[in-house]
This record gives structure tokens, sequence and C-alpha cells, in this order.
């Protein structure tokens, strides 16, 4: 599902605003302290059945995992892979951002459909860019109250799309109970209380308390805790508000000793993420922190062979990372540079009747927007690949999907002749090797090579919100930067569509139904089906699934006596 990720976005946020606010941090735990924890009662409405818990690891790689089983530095992960299933190559969402791969967990679509571009976007009607936290210069830049307001609240109530039901939706709809554990995708139909600590009610005008809707339970960090009293999510910085690997599995352990699983539950672990991007891919430390944490949620069952008689594991990462150059190679293109001789927007400042071109960067992967029907985006798609580091260009002609890649072109459209390993079909046109598609023209088939389910990726991206732009991709290696931007040389990044970035593992011990498909985008499909397909002999029959329904429509609202308090 962060470059900064939202959630390492919000720490870099709360880091900036703790300096100016500190004192009021304290205030909030004093008064916190002297209120009744709330009721937490939530259970399994199916008590006989496995629960399913759907652990994300942030940036958990296939080749972290193989290397930490052969030096035997991964027990937890070691056994559930000989009691289950290990793949390899589950592809993952586009941008290969986690706003976005969250998004597609939950609501099983791609943005065409969910309409979550990526960490960074142009909204058309509001006329700026939404930034769900990127990097602490832009997160100033954009304004710490907005950057707040977009990633806790907006995502979930106006940017995810109301009409596409998230799992917990649809699952509640069928009759079970459903729980997330630090999700920042958590829309669901139960309403939550919110609770907004003083130093950020000061920066923001927030009330005290926000309702929101998610799950049956829903915790995330300090700002919405169900164990207050029995777990205390840490109000501090240097925790993160609980959103944290050490938060996120406290909160799991204790719902399995008090035998209060729900059916399902969603529980993320961004602990990972941040020594990636630093160090690289090839670091091995955080996967083994993170072995440690499931190790111990095993042994919380009385042992890990009792855990899989109690419950269904599913551990996944979210996406690939890539290896950025050293400073000395010149991993860095700087998108504006290339793009000066436009009026480009400076981040933080408001569109004007001059601004020509806006930018919204997601590492290895950015949008590029022309705010003037004069613009040819042709013309801009040259101005950009003419930089060797640069993979490739696309854009909307019509409803045709073009490619632009070393002074070739690729055209495609959804439906035709052609049909992918996904019975997904296609028209297309032009130089196919440009990414590496290989057709069988006798059974009129395409093979996915370095690009993996590349058409329905690009036409997702270019099909997920309003507006005329590109989307750009850098070559392996090479990262995109506006002038806030952070970078990560050295380090790792992704973003783009590369091999690299765009396959996860996945883990799945305590049941023998395999995946149908080794897409992040159909293991919401897979997920309902393991909830389900354990209780199909009760023979409970339901309605189908209805988006006008009260209960799933509703993204959250506010109590009427906070809303004069609210500015959204």
């Amino acid at each position: 599902m962060l470059t900064q990720r939202p959630y390492e976005m919000m720490w870099v946020i709360i880091s900036i605003a703790i300096l100016i606010l500190g004192v009021g941090t304290l205030l909030f735990q004093f008064r916190q302290s002297k209120k009744k924890p709330p009721a937490y009662a939530i259970k399994s409405a199916h008590a006989s059945n496995k629960s399913v818990i759907y652990i994300l690891i942030d940036s958990l790689l296939a080749s972290a995992i193989d290397q930490g089983i052969a030096q035997k530095k991964l027990p937890a992960l070691q056994f559930l892979i000989q009691r289950g299933q290990y793949y390899r190559d589950v592809v993952t969402s586009f941008p290969t951002m986690s706003v976005t791969i969250d998004s597609s967990l939950m609501t099983g679509t791609y943005p065409d459909q969910h309409y979550v571009p990526g960490l960074a976007w142009y909204d058309e009607d509001s006329e700026r860019v939404i930034n769900y936290g990127t990097g602490p210069m832009e997160v100033v830049r954009q304004g710490i109250p907005s950057v707040l307001e977009d990633a806790v609240i907006r995502l979930n109530r106006e940017y995810l799309n109301a009409e596409v039901p998230t799992i917990y939706e649809e699952l509640s709809h069928l009759g079970y109970t459903c729980g997330s554990i630090n999700g920042l995708v958590y829309r669901g139909p139960v309403q939550h209380n919110m609770t907004i600590p003083f130093w950020m009610r000061m920066i923001t005008s927030w009330p005290g308390h926000i309702q929101v809707k998610g799950p049956e339970w829903f915790s995330l960090g300090a700002l919405t805790n169900p164990l207050r009293g029995k777990i205390q999510a840490p109000q501090s910085i240097l925790h993160r508000l609980g959103l944290n690997d050490t938060y996120s599995v406290e909160t799991l352990k204790h719902l399995i000793r008090t035998d209060r699983l729900p059916d399902f539950l969603y529980v993320y672990m961004p602990g990972m993420d941040k020594l990636l991007h630093k160090k690289g891919p090839s670091v091995l430390e955080g996967a083994i922190e993170a072995d440690k944490k499931l190790q111990a949620v095993l042994e919380v069952f009385g042992s890990p062979e009792q855990a899989l008689e109690r419950a269904v594991f599913v551990i996944s990462g979210d996406s690939g990372v890539s290896q950025i150059r050293q400073a000395q190679d010149r991993p860095i293109i700087h998108l504006h540079e290339l793009l000066e001789e436009y009026n480009v927007l400076y981040p933080g400042k408001r569109v004007t009747a001059h601004t020509e071109i806006v930018l919204a960067v997601n590492e290895t992967m950015a949008y590029v927007y022309s705010l003037k029907g004069t613009l040819s985006l042709r013309d801009i798609a040259q101005r950009l690949v003419g930089d060797s580091r640069m993979d490739f260009v696309a854009w909307k002609e019509d409803d045709w999907m073009v490619v632009a890649k070393n002074g070739q072109e690729l055209r495609f459209k959804a439906a035709g002749e052609w049909t992918d390993a996904y019975q997904q079909k296609w028209t297309i046109e032009g130089r196919t090797e440009m990414l590496d598609l290989q057709l069988d023209e006798t059974a009129r088939e395409i093979r996915y090579g370095k690009y993996p389910d590349v058409l329905q990726r690009i036409l997702g991206s270019l099909n997920s919100h309003k507006g005329r732009f590109l989307i750009v991709g850098a070559k392996p290696g090479y990262e995109l930067v506006d002038r806030s931007s952070p970078t990560h040389k050295g380090g790792g990044a992704h973003g783009s569509l590369s091999l690299e970035e765009s396959l996860i593992p996945l883990v799945i011990a305590g049941t023998d139904r395999k995946p149908s498909k080794l897409r992040l985008v159909d293991l919401k499909a897979y997920l309902i089906d393991l909830v389900t397909d354990q209780n199909k002999k009760q023979e409970i029959h339901h309605p189908p699934f209805n988006i006008d329904d009260p209960i799933a429509a509703q993204s959250g609202s506010i109590s009427s006596e906070d809303q004069s308090n609210v500015h959204f």
C-alpha cells in the first residue's frame, strides 16, 4: 500500500508540528488519562471458524525472505511457508505507491475505478495538488493542515470512490465482522470517533472528535484506539502517534489473547519501509525485525501449530523497491528543468491564469499536467523522453493509450482480438517490444515480460482522474523530482512500472485454497472467499451488495455539534 508513505508522512508532519506545539501533546495525554476507556467487545460473528488475518509488511521483498530463510534468520516466515503457500511474483497496483496500492487491495480495483491516483496528484476541481505526504519539504509547502486533512479524512470520505465497496463494507453486508489496525484506507460501515490531539487541533482547526466510518474494529494509532486503558497508543513523536509496528502487533496480540478476533482483520506494519528507502532493497534488518514480531503473534495462540488451527494468515508486501544509483551517477531527474520553457507551478503556490504545467511526483513515477488546451501532450512528451534516464511517457488520445519510448510509439486500447493472461482483451498498434510484449499470432495471446500487466496498469492510471496529463516513468536506478521532492540517492525507491518495483511476495498459511490470479488487485475477492467459504454449509443467503445501502454508501460524517468547527 511510503515515499515517505502516508504513515511515514504522518510522523514527518508530526515532527514539524511538534516543534511548535510540543506542550500540547503532554496536555492531551493528561486529559486522556482521566477518561473512561471505551467498549471494545468486537468478536467474530462465526466463532467456530477461522479468522482471516492479513498482515501487510510495508516494502517486504521476496529477495529478503529468500535470503533470510537461507541464513535461518526468519523462523516465523519459514514456518508459514513450509506449512502453506509462497508466491514471489504477485503483481501490485500502479503507481507503486502505498495509498494507491492500499486502495486497490481494499476495493479490488485499479485507480480507474477507485479514483486514488497516487501519493501525489492534481485535483482539477479544487485546482490544487493533493499530497498525502511525499516528503517533509513538500508537506510544508503544501501546508500541514491540508496534507493532514487529505490523508486522514478526505482520502476515505471524498477521494476513494464511494460507488466501489471496500472489503469491510462488502463483508459486513454479508454478515461478517471486520477489523483494521493502522490501515490508512479504512472506509467501512460503522461510525467511530477519531480523537484529535490538542496540538493537531491547533494547526488544523479540527474539533476534539471527528466521526469517521470504518470496519467494526478500527484502530488508527492514538487517533482511534479502542483499547485505551488496555494498550496505550503512544502520543509521542518518537513513536509516530502509535502508527508503528509495535502498536500494530500489540493490538493484534491483545485481540488474540482475549478471543476478540473478527472474521477478517487487516494489520499494517510500516517499519521496514524507511530502512529500505535509506539503504536500498538488499538490506535484511527490517525483515528480521518484522519476523520477530510475527513469531510473537504466532506464540500468543499457544504455538505456531495452534495458530494455524485458529486462523488463516495472509502476509504480503505492497510494492517492490529498486536500487537508486549513487550521487555521482546523476540518478535524479529534475522534471522542472526538463520543462523549463513552460510556466511550471512552484510547489505550494496557487494555480494562476499563467500556469501551464503542474507536476505531481511519486518517486520514480510522476504525473505531468497540461493546464492549457493549446499545449500538445505529444510535444511535452518529446521533451521528457529526450532524457536518456527516462523509461517511458504515456498519455491518452481519445480512447487510445499512447506510450513513447526511445523515439518509438505504441498505441493500445481496451477490447479487441488480443487476450492477456488475465483474460483482458486489447487492441494494439505499434512497437510492442517497447513494453516487452510478446505476441502469439496463432493464439492471439499477449505475454508480459519485464512490465507485468502493463496495459491494464497504464490504462488504470491514465483514467484515474480528470485532466490532461502524462504519466512518466524513470528507468530503474533513477528517480524523478520537483523542486522540493525527497531523494533517495544510494537507497531505494518505487512508483513506476519496472519489474523490480512491481512484484511483491505473498505467504498464505492455514488454508489450502489458492488465489486464482497473482495480482494484488485480485486479492480482495480471494480474501472474501476465504472468509465466506468456511461458512457455506450454513446456507445463509444474502442479497447482492448494493452500494445504495445506507450502511455501505456513507463514507463518514461529522456530528452536527462539531460541524461549525471543522474546515474541510
